[in-house]
């Protein structure tokens, strides 16, 4: 059968060199050649970027990172097919250095289809484009005479699914806002009279604070901006006491601070996306400034449940997550390097160095002694199942999504390393999961260190870990 597979390989080549098109000629071999080292999907990666499209961005770039590395490394080694001869390929179309590697698979193929389909996967309308874009790079590998027909197409299969791989490991959060009760109570301030901005200076950039000031002046001109560098929970209180509506422009960490100035003053919230992290407001479908002002002039908004640690009362609020063990060192270490390498490979970056250092924990959950790896814990019920949890459905369903990693199986620490880097940590022995009302943490060591939507900080010995009693009223449009 390969015998045949490959005769019939060598006629498609030849007949594919048999088309006479001027055009092709022209556009396939400069084409197939920008690719080189991943140059032509890193130019398109930066204008995705800059257009607004980051995710997109990172995703093709993190598919087309792990194709490369299995198309060049292993597959190419155990193939070992020689390339074409360049006999019948006209000289317009062969290209100056002619590689010398293993025929099978194409990595260029295999590099193109990784990273539109990884493109597709975030951003549906440019699947057309971008996949055209992969389609000439593919085909100039045959016209310019360095594969066979077959290689390419083994390189495409290749690349595909290893975006679908690059998406379990790091699931595709829905196009859809997450879910909440209506709040048919919050206030609408057609002017924006009432509403106190405040904005993170250190969480974003003086210019997109600059852009947001404008377009309040023209949108909501009676509300009122105030800046804050320093001791943002001293400005967001200030605010707080003359506001009808407190507004917070920054990251998910500075989101969380505001949640709790707005619960104790009982206002109601409206976030504009503006730090390093904006995983909250995302997930709310605010993307700008202008939703928000739509949000606000309609006093559209939504009820949701704020997590809470507090051993007593409310308080040590998380909006998203908590966790304590190595998943808040995990996170941060993930975080340094993700803007350059893409999530999965800063993930997988992050994964060697923390674990190999690091300490299990030792605490009492509900009465029982355990010693873990970690501790997550969701705002809610977050999808998918397994140790990747990327999206909720709902904002409102009062619950804990708890995710532990047991620490005293054999070769443990191993087992997590290799079932994260993999993404199949959600079928180990070491994992479990459960969906919950309220759990009662205990540390059998002192105090613990804690990472509350992206903020890591020593919390109590004693924690309590549930739905606050009051829920808090977010706009959105």
């Amino acid at each position: 059968m390969l015998t045949r597979l490959g005769a019939l390989d060598r006629r498609a080549f030849r007949a594919a060199h048999r088309l006479d098109s001027s055009t092709l000629d022209t556009v396939l071999p400069p084409l197939t050649s920008s690719a080189d080292r991943g140059g032509l999907w890193l130019a398109v990666a930066a204008a995705l970027a800059l257009t607004g499209r980051r995710r997109a961005a990172v995703r093709g770039l993190a598919s087309l990172g792990v194709a490369s590395a299995v198309a060049n490394g292993p597959v190419k080694l155990a193939a070992r097919r020689s390339r074409p001869g360049l006999e019948g390929v006209p000289l317009l179309r062969q290209l100056t250095l002619q590689p010398q590697t293993s025929s099978f698979p194409s990595g260029h193929s295999a590099s193109a289809a990784a990273f539109a389909v990884g493109v597709a996967l975030e951003e549906p309308a440019l699947a057309v484009p971008v996949g055209a874009l992969a389609a000439g790079v593919a085909w100039g590998r045959v016209h310019t005479g360095v594969h066979y027909p077959g290689d390419v197409a083994a390189g495409l299969a290749l690349g595909a699914a290893s975006a679908l791989a690059v998406k379990r490991v790091w699931p595709r959060r829905p196009a859809r806002p997450t879910a909440g009760q209506v709040a048919v109570d919050a206030p609408a301030l057609p002017d924006g009279a009432g509403l106190v901005l405040v904005a993170n200076e250190g969480g974003g950039s003086a210019d997109l604070i600059d852009a947001v000031e404008k377009a309040m002046s023209e949108l909501l001109p009676r509300a009122e901006l105030v800046r804050a560098s320093d001791e943002i929970e001293d400005a967001l209180r200030s605010a707080a006491s003359r506001a009808t509506v407190l507004g917070l422009m920054g990251g998910d960490g500075t989101v969380n601070c505001a949640a709790g100035v707005a619960l104790e003053h009982g206002l109601p919230l409206a976030v504009v996306p503006g730090g390093t992290l904006n995983h909250f407001a995302g997930e709310l479908g605010l993307e700008s400034f202008e939703d928000v002002a739509r949000a606000v002039k309609e006093g559209s908004a939504v009820r949701i449940s704020v997590g809470s640690a507090e051993p007593e009362g409310d308080g040590l609020w998380f909006l998203n997550t908590f966790a304590l063990g190595v998943y808040p060192d995990l996170v941060r270490e993930r975080e340094r390097h993700e803007d350059r390498l893409g999530k999965w490979p800063a993930m997988a970056l992050a994964t060697a160095r923390v674990m190999r250092k690091a300490q299990a924990v030792k605490v009492c959950v509900d009465g029982e002694d355990r010693v873990l790896w970690t501790l997550f814990a969701g705002n809610g019920r977050y999808h998918p199942s397994g140790f990747a949890p990327s999206w909720r459905e709902r904002m409102d369903d009062g619950c804990v999504d708890i995710r532990l990693v047991d620490a005293t199986s054999p070769w443990s620490r191993t087992r997590m390393t290799l079932a994260l880097l993999t993404g199949r940590l959600g079928r180990s022995r070491v994992y479990e999961e459960r969906v919950v009302g309220r759990l009662q943490v205990t540390s059998n060591q002192g105090d613990l260190r804690i990472a509350r939507d992206g903020e890591v900080s020593v919390g109590p010995s004693a924690l309590h870990l549930r739905a606050a009693r009051v829920p808090l009223v977010v706009y959105r449009p």
